[in-house]
C-alpha cells in the first residue's frame, strides 16, 4: 500500500490493542515505522497500547500522518461526557463520539469501534483482550485488511484462526507492501442507469 492514493490522501493505518498494558516493544517499534512509512494512525485514543503507539509515531520528526483518536463518550443522560483518561496526551486529531461501549461489548452498535475499524485503511492488531478481538472481528465483517503483531509470546484471546499472526514490524510492513486491492463485488459495483425521459424533460 503505498502512503499516498495519488490524490493526496494519507492512508490510516488503524492500531487496536489493549487500552490498559504494554506489551514489550511491541507497540513503540510499530508507531515509530507507521510515521516513517508516512501514514496516518488511528487508534481508540487511550491508554496502555495505544497511548504506546502513539507516544512513539508522534516523536518521529517530519512526518507526514498525524496520529487521530477515536474517543468513547456517552450522550444519554442529555449532556455529553468522555471516559475519564481519554484521549491520551499524543492524539492530534480526536474525533468524540457519543458511543459508550467497548471491551465486552465491543461489536454493539453503541461502540466506537465500529469507527475505528470503518476509518482505517488497514489494521493492526497488538496484544489485547477481548475487546480487541472485537475489533478484528469488526475488520474482518467489514472487508478490512487485518494482522496481529504479537512478537513471540503474547495473544489475544479469541482472536479468529484466519487473521495472519507475526512477530516483528518487519513481517508487518512486507505484509502492507504486498496488499493489492481487491476488487469490489460485482453485485456491489454501480451499475448504469438511464434516467426516464420525462426526468430529462421535465414538464415546467
Amino acid at each position: 500500500m503505498s502512503s499516498s492514493d495519488g490524490r493526496g490522501r494519507i492512508p490510516v493505518v488503524g492500531v487496536m490493542g489493549s487500552g490498559k498494558k504494554v506489551h514489550g516493544d511491541l507497540a513503540k517499534e510499530l508507531g515509530a515505522w507507521i510515521a516513517a512509512a508516512g501514514y496516518n494512525l488511528l487508534t481508540g485514543g487511550g491508554g496502555g497500547e495505544m497511548k504506546a503507539v502513539s507516544e512513539s509515531f508522534y516523536h518521529v520528526e517530519d512526518r507526514a500522518g498525524r496520529v487521530i483518536g477515536i474517543i468513547p463518550g456517552d450522550a444519554s443522560g442529555g449532556s455529553y461526557s468522555r471516559r475519564l483518561h481519554y484521549p491520551n496526551e499524543f492524539v492530534e486529531i480526536p474525533i468524540y463520539t457519543h458511543l459508550p461501549q467497548t471491551g465486552y461489548e465491543g461489536m454493539q452498535v453503541a461502540s466506537r469501534n465500529h469507527v475505528n475499524i470503518l476509518s482505517s485503511d488497514i489494521v493492526v492488531a497488538l496484544p489485547g483482550t477481548k475487546g480487541t478481538a472485537a475489533e478484528v472481528c469488526l475488520a474482518l465483517r467489514y472487508g478490512r485488511p487485518v494482522i496481529a503483531l504479537l512478537g513471540g509470546r503474547f495473544k489475544i484471546p479469541g482472536l479468529p484462526a484466519e487473521v495472519k499472526t507475526v512477530t516483528t514490524v518487519e513481517e508487518v510492513a512486507e505484509w502492507i507492501a504486498d496488499l493489492e486491492p481487491k476488487p469490489l463485488p460485482s453485485s456491489c459495483r454501480l451499475k448504469k442507469v438511464v434516467p426516464p425521459d420525462e426526468i430529462l424533460t421535465p414538464d415546467f
